[in-house]
């Protein structure tokens, strides 16, 4: 017996990429606004405006996929800021895990590999005190899935406005 997609949500699992996509690409685009003033060579300023308007497109593409999601938002006051700085940092964490677990499949000398393992474990215990961070202060509300999507599409609006 198959089971057909349901048309009216999206999936479990595809909603927690999306959520998860969303607020990446939205803390990558609040963070290259807020610099690319800063950058005076002028050929990584057009990668920085063409990397402005790819994620914008993106964010785009991606926000009329909320309103499918099983269940069901951030001007950047200091709470705001702390609350990016905060994603920034468990984003930074996240894919230094990734990066670390991919980087051991590929490693061959074993003095290396344990570097790699170390370094990973670093990173595992970073994720887990920025986690651990957000979720007290409310800057991450892991457990409520409606009040994490609302986040996501408030946030994605407010850097596309930028």
């Amino acid at each position: 017996m198959s089971i057909k997609p349901n048309p009216s949500h999206l999936a479990w699992h595809e909603t927690m990429k999306l959520h998860e996509i969303t607020a990446s690409q939205t803390n990558s685009l609040i963070g290259f606004k807020m610099s690319i003033h800063n950058i005076k060579d002028k050929p990584l300023h057009a990668l920085y405006a063409e990397a402005i308007r790819d994620i914008e497109q993106n964010l785009r593409e991606l926000l009329p996929y909320f309103s499918e999601a099983p269940t069901g938002t951030r001007s950047l006051s200091d709470s705001e800021l702390t609350a990016f700085y905060a994603g920034q940092l468990l984003g930074y964490a996240k894919s230094s895990i990734l990066g670390y677990a991919s980087a051991i499949t590929e490693t061959a000398t074993p003095s290396l590999k344990e570097t790699f393992h170390k370094q990973m474990h670093r990173a595992i215990e970073l994720h887990t005190k920025v986690f651990n961070y957000m979720l007290e202060r409310g800057l991450y509300p892991a457990y409520n899935l409606k009040e994490l999507l609302e986040n996501d599409v408030k946030n994605a609006n407010k850097a596309l406005g930028m």
